[in-house]
This record gives C-alpha cells, structure tokens and sequence, in this order.
C-alpha cells in the first residue's frame, strides 16, 4: 500500500486518525494519496471500509474514488457527491420523517418555478434572466440566508444582483410559496431535509452515525454553509475526518463555495495533523515554474495556504507567450498551431483551448474548422446552438425587411439585435444574463470584422467589383459558419472556460485572451474577486502537462481600442516598454521604457518578444527554412572577414544573424538594416558583399584582398 508514495503522501496515509487536512497543490496526486489513506486503514484494520463515507463534487470524481478504492481492496466504502449522499439519506427515512407522506418531487432545475414565481411579483423573467434569479436563490440557499434575510446577506456578500435586492428577495419569498404549493423541493431543501432529520431526530442521528464513523471531503475549498452543516451533523461532534484540498483553486465562490473552512480547519480542530502535497507529477517543471510565478503573487485569505509546487517530470518545452494585433489572428494562430500539433502525432483530445468566457469560443470554432481540427466544447453549447445566438438569427434575418440596404452593418446589426432586447450599452448584472449579453455582442464584433473585409462580388462575367455589405449578406455569412460549424465530431481539441476545465488535464493547453478586461473580468470589482480571478489563471496554467501557450490579442478586432496584458502574467513588463518570454522563473522586471519596435513571426504572426525570436523573424517553433548553402557561404565569409579585420568571428556577425542572414534572405539594404543586430554601421561595413552573397556570389567574389582596421 505504501509502495511508491513520496514522503509527503506516505504521511497522508499513515496519519493517525482524527482530524487530518490535506493541503494538496495540483498534480500532487491528492486523489492516491486519500484513496490510499482509506484502504490502508482498513487492509489494517483500523477501520471497517462500510464505516466510510467519502464524498466529493462531481460524479466523475466520486466514481473514480470508487474505483481506485475497488483497486486497493478497500470494497464497501460509501464514496458519493453531498447531494448524492444526502439524497440516500432523505429517502431512506422519508416514511419516518414524513409519517407515511410520499416524498416531495425533486425538481431538476429551478427555472421553470423562478419565471413563474418572477411573474408573481410583476418581473418578466427571459430564460437567462430566470437563470440568474435561481443563481441567487442557490446562492442564498446555500449560504443559509432565508429569504427575509437575503438584503442584507446580499450587501454584506457585495452580490451582483440581477435585479434591485429587494425584488430579488420578493421572487426568493414566491418561489418558496410556489414550491410548497406544488408539492416539489429543490437539492438545497434536500440538503437542508437531511441535516434536519439528523438534527431534529435522535433516532436518525444515532442510526446515520452508528453507519458513518470516519468521513473524507474532497476538494474541501469548494464546500459552502450548508454542506458544511450536513457535515457537521454525521460527524455529531466526533473527529475522524480527513479534508483535502487547495486553496488556490478556489474558484466559485460566486456559487457560496467558500475556503474558509479549509483556511480555518487546524483553529476548528485543535490537534489536527496538516500535511502538504507539493511534488507536481502532472507538469513538466516549466509548467509548474510558471504556475508557482503567478499564484506567489497571490493576496487575501486563500495565499496563506498558498503552496509552492515542485516538478517531477523531465523538463520540456518553455511555456510560449504570443501577442496578436486582434482576436481572429490570435483564433488563426492557435488552430494553426492545433493542427500542427495533431499532424506531429499528438492527439486531438490531448489539447484544450481554454478562455474565461463561453462567448469567446465562437471564434476559435471557426478557426478550428477553417483549419480541419475537430473540437468539442466543454461544458457549454457550441456558439451557433446557444439559444440566443439562433434567436437572434431569427431576428437578423427578419430585420433585412424593415432596415435600409444602405445601413452601415454594424448600426443594422445593432438595431436588429434591439428586438430580442439587446443593446450595446452596460452589460446586465448577472452571470447568465451577462452572458448571453456578451454572446450577442459577438455578433455585433463578427459584423465589425465582415465590414472591414468586404467580400468582392461579381457583375455580370467580365468584371467584379467590392460594395459595402448589407445585412443580408451578413446573415449569408452567419449562416455558413453555423453550418460549417454544426459537423458533428466524436474526439476533437477541447474547447472549455476556465470554470469547467477544473479537475481536468491534456498534454497542450491554450489559455486564449489574456488581457485586461477579460482576465481579471471587468466585473471584479473587489480586491477578492481580482483574487479569484488570478487563481483562475492559476487552474489553466496547471491543466497542461507538457505543452502551454499564453496569449492576448492587443485589440478586440482588426483596427480596435487597444487593450492591456492580464496584470496576471508575470512574465510581462507593466512600464510600456519590452516583454520577456515566459518561463520557468520569469518574474516582471524594468526595462527601457520606450516601446520597442514590434516583429512579427513571418510565418504565423505572432508577436515576437525574445531577442533570437526576433533577428530570426519567427518563433522558435515555427519551422525553419534556411538556404543552408548560403549559411555556408555566409559562415566561411565571416571566418575570413574576421581574420582580416584581426577580430573575433561574433563581432562582424554573431551565428544568429547568420542564420537569420540566411532564413530571411534579403535582397535590399532596408530589408538586410531590418534585421535585429544589423545597424548603419555594419550596413556601410558589410551590406555590399553580403546582399551579393544572398544574390549566389561566390566567398572569392566579396572577400576583401587586403587588412584594414575598423573605425571606432
């Protein structure tokens, strides 16, 4: 059983029992690390395996638990979600609890009751609207805030309410009314039922109790009041628990989830044994080096907890940072890169394309199809099935009708967008509501970018001439995409938000759109949700294991307000001035403060930071195609010029600009001076015989007959 485990996970395992907290960094192996802790202590009798209760967040994760502890010997432990677990619980009781009475319906999701309960009080509730409303409800349910209660709760919480607090709480009081009216209960009330039957009920306590006896809570830092609560009453005031967690992947706290317990568990329970996972074998070093540079800037209650990862895996590639002049060259570059990487033999489903927002997908979706790379999309609908996306092609196509042909297609778009009730100011409060706000918003960017590149349409068969584009031709071009867009696939790149790709990890990651504004959103206002922003970057840094590109586009689309770097990056300059790559230790650091001059790959259009990057013209990814005759040439040139100037090889040029010399070829002195390294001086000195070399001189030709001294 202990075979193979570090020291760190050696002592999760054989800790004595009673309260033990689990600090686990990602890629430490938590999941081993606990699953062997249960079935060591029943190999060894300590525990019997039907005694434990170890419950976890997604049925993904309670059935691998599962099946690990199946592995180890360890059958009949009891591994389930809260609401799984409670749900059991509630039924089994159920005819003791309610004196015969049937069980109450579980209602699957609650927006059918909140648009109805929302009309009550005079709110007319669209589907992201109701999505926002049953958000806040679940958020107070589960922050146990009863709805007289929730005002204040919300203001204290610093809540983004979708509607003035006050109303909100009026919907909360009718969805309650509604729910008891119609005989139904939400997964809170059936929280809420099994800690009330443990509580209330001495006969259910002492039979859960007598079942349960030692409990294990995974990803403990997502816990909220109200699991927390139904913790407490199994373990009525005994102490074999085990918690593992990390508080730097704290990240839905939107949700009620809070840290706290997991930050305050050695005060809760004096004497317990804290032991920190910290040896990363998911990542390669500079993955995890990365990793530890932005979260080590962490502030708040979660960085007390903060652990500094170190890699186990053989090291690998630096993390790449790119800098594009707008989102679709940054989308381009990336399904580029994408299907470089499955024509070199990496798989499709071993690469995640991860961003902060699902509205942001709808453009690496076309790009992955432009470039023949299957997707899926984590988590969320693909852009063109998102209901308000097809509503508002509805309404675009309608609109061709009433709106002049020669309306300028953003101010069309925009004005058809009005009848679904969109309009280009604020965006809502909410997260549901927000979001469809932004994913329509993506229309109106997609309009932007078909004006700037008019299609050229042909007159008659002799000529063809370019006209702006009308409404119409753009709901020609929506339609395409969502066709192109809408071919089923099996296995494909994953295209996720930052949310729903916790708990998940491929070979090569992507985190896109890195800027400000989208990553901190602009809607963390407080110094805690800035935090949490950061931890977000933080989780997508730390779901690549080999392979891990950052990059941001300077402007939304072609032409657009130019927008600054994520603070995140710790590898960027904030001054104005120069960039350095990412990597293993990067850290930001002042340099010049005029902006350099900006060099982009010749072949993929990055931008290009690294001074090697730039003299090559490319990034060092991208593949060379060097004339290796003329490097030669080149090379033997330099050897004899040096020996007749009595100078070291690397002071006429240094082997990078040989290389450079020979990738980029150039054939006129403004070509050869643009060449980092290359100034006037040595153009006077050395563009003749090297510009004649480029153009097949032979060495012979251009070597010098006689000494001569450089000038100082």
């Amino acid at each position: 059983m202990l075979a193979g485990l570090d020291p760190e996970q050696r002592a999760a395992v054989t800790a004595p029992a009673g309260p033990v907290c689990i600090l686990a960094g990602a890629g430490t192996g938590k999941t081993r690390a606990v699953t062997s802790r249960i079935a060591h202590r029943a190999l060894t009798g300590e525990v019997s395996p039907r005694h434990v209760l170890a419950v976890t967040f997604t049925a993904r994760a309670a059935a691998e638990m599962r099946a690990r502890l199946t592995a180890l010997g360890a059958q009949g432990v009891q591994a389930r979600t809260f609401h799984a677990a409670a749900l059991r619980q509630v039924r089994y009781f159920a005819p003791r609890l309610l004196a015969g009475r049937a069980m109450p319906e579980l209602l699957d999701s609650k927006a059918r009751v909140v648009t109805l309960a929302a009309a009550r009080v005079g709110l007319r509730a669209d589907r992201a609207a109701a999505r926002d409303l049953a958000g806040e409800i679940e958020w107070a349910k589960s922050s146990l805030v009863e709805p007289g209660e929730y005002v204040v709760a919300a203001a204290k919480a610093l809540r983004d309410t979708p509607h003035e607090p006050a109303k909100v709480a009026e919907v909360f009081v009718a969805y309650e009314r509604l729910k008891r009216a119609n005989g139904v209960i939400d997964f809170e009330d059936m929280l809420r039922a099994a800690v009330w039957g443990i509580e209330e009920h001495p006969d259910v306590a002492e039979q859960v109790r007598t079942q349960y006896r030692h409990f294990v809570v995974d990803e403990y830092q997502d816990v909220n009041p109200l699991q927390q609560r139904l913790l407490e009453a199994w373990l009525g005031g005994r102490d074999d628990l085990t918690v593992v967690g990390d508080a730097s992947q704290t990240i839905y706290s939107f949700t009620g989830a809070t840290s706290a317990y997991l930050v305050d568990f050695p005060c809760r329970h004096r004497g317990a044994t804290v032991v920190r996972l910290v040896r990363d074998y998911r990542s390669t070093p500079q993955v995890v080096g990365l990793a530890n540079a932005v979260i080590s800037q962490a502030r708040g209650t979660e960085a007390r907890l903060r652990l500094e990862l170190r890699g186990q895996r053989p090291t690998g590639p630096e993390p790449e940072l790119r800098i594009f002049t707008d989102e679709p060259a940054e989308a381009a570059a990336v399904a580029t890169r994408c299907r470089a990487l499955v024509d070199a033999g990496t798989p499709a489903r071993e690469i995640a394309v991860l961003f902060r927002t699902n509205a942001q997908s709808e453009a690496y979706e076309k790009a992955l199809t432009e470039a023949e790379v299957p997707y899926v999309v984590q988590g969320a609908e693909r852009f063109f099935e998102r209901a308000e996306v097809r509503q508002a092609m509805v309404a675009l196509r309608a609109a061709t009708r009433s709106i002049p042909g020669e309306t300028p297609l953003r101010a069309a778009v925009v004005e058809g967008l009005s009848a679904v009730g969109w309009a280009p100011d604020a965006a809502p409060a909410g997260g549901a509501a927000r979001e469809r706000w932004e994913a329509l918003a993506a229309l109106v960017q997609l309009a932007e970018e078909y004006a700037a590149s008019p299609p050229v349409l042909p007159i008659g068969e002799a000529a063809a001439v370019e006209r702006p584009v009308t409404l119409a031709d753009f709901n020609d071009e929506l339609a395409r995409r969502a066709a192109q867009q809408h071919v089923p696939t099996v296995e494909g790149v994953t295209l996720a938000s930052l949310h729903s790709a916790k708990g998940l990890e491929w070979d090569a990651v992507f985190l896109v759109g890195l800027s400000e504004g989208t990553l901190p959103t602009t809607y963390a206002r407080t110094a805690e949700q800035v935090e949490e922003e950061r931890r977000l970057l933080y989780v997508g840094i730390t779901r690549a294991r080999e392979w891990l590109w950052l990059s941001y586009a300077v402007a939304r689309s072609p032409g657009g307000r130019a927008r600054r770097p994520s603070r995140f990056l710790p590898q960027l300059d904030r001054s104005g001035g120069g960039t350095e790559r990412a990597g293993a230790g990067a850290a930001t650091k002042r340099v010049e403060r005029r902006r350099p001059q900006v060099v982009s790959c010749r072949i993929c259009g990055a931008t290009l930071l690294a001074g090697p990057d730039r003299k090559l013209g490319r990034c060092p990814t991208c593949p060379s195609d060097i004339d290796q005759d003329l490097y030669e040439r080149l090379h033997d040139w330099r050897a004899r010029m040096a020996g007749s100037q009595k100078v070291p090889a690397y002071v006429v040029f240094t082997d990078a600009t040989l290389v450079a010399l020979a990738e980029r070829r150039p054939g006129r002195p403004e070509e050869l001076i643009a060449i980092a390294g290359i100034g006037p001086r040595k153009l006077g000195l050395y563009g003749e015989p090297v510009l004649a070399l480029v153009g097949g001189a032979a060495v012979d030709d251009v070597c010098p007959e006689k000494t001569f001294e450089i000038e100082p």
